[in-house]
C-alpha cells in the first residue's frame, strides 16, 4: 500500500497563502505572469518543504507543484513528472495561458537549464526571478521569525555548554568537534546555507590566535586556513595556548531558519589591546541597537560602527587586519548572507520583518579574534535581540 503525504498540512495554509501573495505582488510589479521555481532554498519557501522538481506560481491563483521525487506527496495541486518537458504538456491539456513574461531562478539554474525551460514556455521575456525572491524573503513573516527565535534559543544552549567542554591541550579543531557534537545532540540540522557563488562552511568555524588573520577567498567576515586547501575557512589545527583568544562562530541552524551568533573565549589573560577591542565591538552593538528603526539605511549601520572604531583608535584591527571585510553585518534567513547587507554602499532601507546579524569584530595580531556577533529581528520601534548568551571574554582555562 503507497503512502501518501500531504505537500503540506492544512494548518500551514495560512502561512504558505501569505509568501505566496507577497511574491504575486512583487511580481505584478515587475509585469512578471509567471515564476518558474526549482532550488532547494526557494522551492522550502514556497512550499515548506524540499522535493526535487518544480513550483509554478502564476500572477493569479496558487501554485502548481510538479514533482519528481519523493514518491506518495499528495494535493490537488501535486503533479507528477518524470521530466520538465511535461509541464509544458500539462499546461496544453488543462488548456492553461502560457506566460508571456517568465521569472527563471538565473542565480541558480545552470544555461542549459535556462535554455530548456525557455523552450518549454516560450515566453516572450524572460526575468531574473532570484532576485526577486531574495527581496521578497528579505522580509520574514512572524510565522519564520519564530521558527529563527527557536533557532536562537537552541543555539543559545549550546554555546553554555562551551566552557565545560575545553581542557587543556586541545586543538581548535579538537574544541570545534565536541561543540559541533553538542549542536548536534541539541537538534541541529548540521546544513547551513549559503547565498553566494562558491562559498562554503561545515556547521561554522572557530578562529584561534593568528589563524583569525589568515585571509580566505570567501566574503567572511574572518577566514581561516581551514584543514586543506580544498576547504580554506576555519579551524587549522592550532593548539591553544596560553595568551591566545578563541573566537566561536558556529551556526545554529535547527528549524530550517538560520542564526548566526559568535563569542569570544580565552586561553588565560589576553593583551590589554584585545579586551579595549572588545569593549568597543559591545559598544558598537549598544549604539546601532539604539539607532537601528524601520526606515533606518543599513549603511549609516556601517558608518556608525566606523566612526566609533576610528574614534577608539582600532581602525587598523576592525573587520580584519591582513584582510579585511567591507562589512559589519547581514541578512539571514534560510539562508547565510540573505538582505539587508550592512555595508557602506549598501541601498538597503531597514524594514520591520528584516532579520540581520550584526558582527563587530577585530583581530588583534598575536592574540587573534574578538569582538561579538548576535542575531537581530526589526520590530516596529527597533530591535529584538535573538541570540541571549554572555557577551563578555570567558577565560577557559
Amino acid at each position: 500500500m503507497n503512502q501518501t503525504i500531504p505537500m503540506f498540512p492544512t494548518s500551514f495554509l495560512p502561512e504558505l497563502r501569505l509568501r505566496w501573495k507577497h511574491l504575486q505582488e512583487a511580481m505584478e510589479e515587475t509585469n512578471l505572469q509567471g515564476l518558474l521555481i526549482s532550488s532547494n532554498v526557494n522551492l522550502y519557501y514556497v512550499s515548506g518543504r524540499v522535493f526535487s522538481g518544480f513550483t509554478y506560481l502564476p500572477l493569479k491563483g496558487d501554485p502548481l507543484f510538479f514533482v519528481r521525487r519523493p514518491v506518495g506527496l499528495s494535493g490537488a495541486d501535486v503533479h507528477y513528472i518524470r521530466k520538465p518537458e511535461e509541464i509544458g504538456t500539462y499546461f496544453q491539456q488543462q488548456g492553461l495561458p502560457l506566460p508571456q513574461t517568465l521569472g527563471l531562478e538565473s542565480d541558480a539554474i545552470s544555461y542549459n537549464e535556462y535554455q530548456r525551460y525557455e523552450a518549454i514556455f516560450h515566453p516572450a521575456t524572460i526575468q531574473n526571478g532570484s532576485a526577486l525572491l531574495r527581496r521578497v524573503r528579505n522580509l520574514k513573516t512572524d510565522w519564520e521569525i519564530e521558527q529563527i527565535r527557536r533557532s536562537g534559543r537552541l543555539h543559545t544552549q549550546v554555546y553554555h555548554t562551551i566552557p565545560s567542554l575545553y581542557h587543556p591541550g586541545m586543538t581548535d579543531i579538537e574544541l570545534s568537534i565536541e561543540i559541533e557534537r553538542q549542536a548536534r545532540l541539541a537538534g541541529s540540522l548540521g546544513l547551513f546555507r549559503i547565498f553566494g557563488q562558491s562559498m562554503e562552511i561545515f556547521m561554522g568555524s572557530l578562529l584561534a590566535g593568528d589563524n583569525a588573520d589568515t585571509p580566505s577567498p570567501y566574503d567572511f567576515a574572518l577566514g581561516g586556513a581551514g584543514q586543506d586547501t580544498s576547504l580554506p575557512v576555519g579551524g587549522n589545527g592550532t593548539p591553544l595556548k596560553e595568551g591566545m583568544a578563541v573566537m566561536v562562530d558556529m551556526g545554529g541552524n535547527f528549524t530550517g531558519y538560520t542564526t548566526d551568533m559568535s563569542r569570544v573565549f580565552s586561553i588565560g589573560t589576553l593583551s590589554d589591546l584585545a579586551y579595549r577591542a572588545h569593549d568597543c565591538s559591545l559598544a558598537i552593538q549598544r549604539e546601532i541597537e539604539r539607532i537601528a528603526k524601520p526606515g533606518t539605511p543599513a549603511k549609516d549601520l556601517y558608518n556608525t560602527a566606523l566612526e566609533m572604531t576610528t574614534a577608539a583608535g582600532l581602525a587598523d584591527y576592525f573587520m580584519g587586519h591582513n584582510q579585511k571585510a567591507g562589512f559589519v553585518g547581514h541578512g539571514i534567513g534560510i539562508e547565510i548572507n540573505e538582505g539587508p547587507v550592512l555595508a557602506p554602499r549598501s541601498k538597503d532601507i531597514l524594514a520591520r520583518g528584516m532579520v540581520f546579524a550584526l558582527e563587530p569584530k577585530f583581530v588583534i595580531p598575536g592574540v587573534g579574534a574578538v569582538g561579538i556577533e548576535n542575531s537581530f529581528a526589526v520590530q516596529e520601534t527597533g530591535l529584538e535581540k535573538l541570540t541571549l548568551c554572555e557577551e563578555k571574554i570567558l577565560n577557559l582555562s
